[in-house]
């Protein structure tokens, strides 16, 4: 087997794994639910790869993540579901009909139609889903069709801008920092008490009602985060190896040196 360049080579070699006797242990033994956590790691991976701007680590996590796809694919044609052709035909379908205005009759509509078709297209598309899972989802709420799988804080957003739609929102950022300081007083509580399970949800709650100020922000609260855990990242690397230039370690270093160094390091990154 050798390397290619084309799709039905990486479909190949995901069936020689598959095979059995001969194939992978390791790839035999997988199932949807088994490889699921690997595909949402592969995505977070392609998106740091964006981030770090590095174009030949992002062609390879692009690779790692359509093996995903076809790894998806090839379980389900060998439970008779479906194969890689369908999962093609099915995007493409999805997006000739979604896009009117370049593949079909709507070639001249304005910004403001394109919008609106889109939203009629995805709206049949939802009811046409219902009706093939029995109409469950026609009976369901107003955020039933946001995916429980999103990360927490991507999740909270969806839900929040969902519920905004019906005027289910503040409509003053500073309405939502109230609300994150009533979740700190209600945390401090629930420390008080001692009651942990309470402390648990209050940090929920109070990090729902942070998600909140972020999307008030229009700042996505995701991108937030990783932006400061690279900041500590940074910062924390910069106290090692300023310790590590004096013979010690962060083991030796007391709380108090590591605080300096810390401030250190927000001072050079300011200057």
């Amino acid at each position: 087997m050798k390397p290619d360049r084309d799709i039905s080579r990486l479909i190949e070699i995901m069936a020689a794994l598959r095979t059995p006797e001969t194939g992978c242990p390791w790839d035999l033994e997988q199932t949807f639910e088994t490889i699921a956590p690997y595909t949402i790691e592969e995505a977070y991976e392609v998106a740091d790869a964006i981030e770090r701007g590095d174009p030949a680590d992002l062609t390879d996590e692009l690779g790692d993540l359509l093996l995903q796809v076809v790894f998806h694919a090839r379980i389900a044609e060998e439970a008779g579901l479906f194969a890689f052709p369908d999962v093609v035909e099915a995007i493409t379908t999805k997006l000739i009909r979604r896009h009117p205005h370049v593949f079909g009759d709507g070639r001249d509509l304005s910004p403001e139609e394109v919008k609106a078709a889109w939203a009629r297209i995805k709206a049949e598309e939802k009811r046409l889903r219902a009706e093939r899972r029995g109409g469950e989802e026609l009976k369901k709420g107003l955020l039933s069709d946001i995916p429980h799988a999103l990360p927490g804080l991507t999740r909270a957003v969806k839900l929040q801008a969902k519920a905004s739609t019906v005027g289910f929102d503040w409509n003053d950022a500073r309405l939502v920092i109230g609300k994150i300081k009533e979740e700190i007083a209600e945390f401090e509580e629930a420390a008080a008490a001692g009651d942990t399970a309470a402390m648990r949800g209050e940090i929920g709650d109070l990090i729902f009602a942070v998600s909140n100020l972020a999307r008030h922000a229009e700042a996505d609260p995701e991108d937030a985060l990783r932006a400061t855990n690279a900041k500590f990242e940074r910062r924390f690397a910069y106290i090692e190896q300023a310790l590590e230039s004096r013979g010690r370690s962060l083991k030796e270093a007391s709380l108090d040196e590591m605080d300096a160094l810390w401030d250190e390091a927000k001072l050079r990154e300011r200057s």
